[in-house]
């Protein structure tokens, strides 16, 4: 279960990519998430995944 409060799930998920996987598809097809929903909510706090950094800036 991935945390709801936007803040706390950005730097989980930021966390997670850094330590423990190479992509974001990677990530979310582990942890089973949407993609899209897991991109949209940190896209609301102005937050996008960068490919080339493996993160969300």
């Amino acid at each position: 279960m991935l945390p709801q409060d936007p803040v706390i799930l950005l730097s989980y998920v930021n966390t997670k990519l850094r330590d423990d996987y190479p992509t974001l598809d990677a990530l979310c097809d582990d942890l089973e998430t949407d993609r899209a929903a897991l991109e949209a909510t940190l896209h609301a706090i102005g937050y996008d995944y960068d490919t080339q950094q493996n993160r969300f800036l």
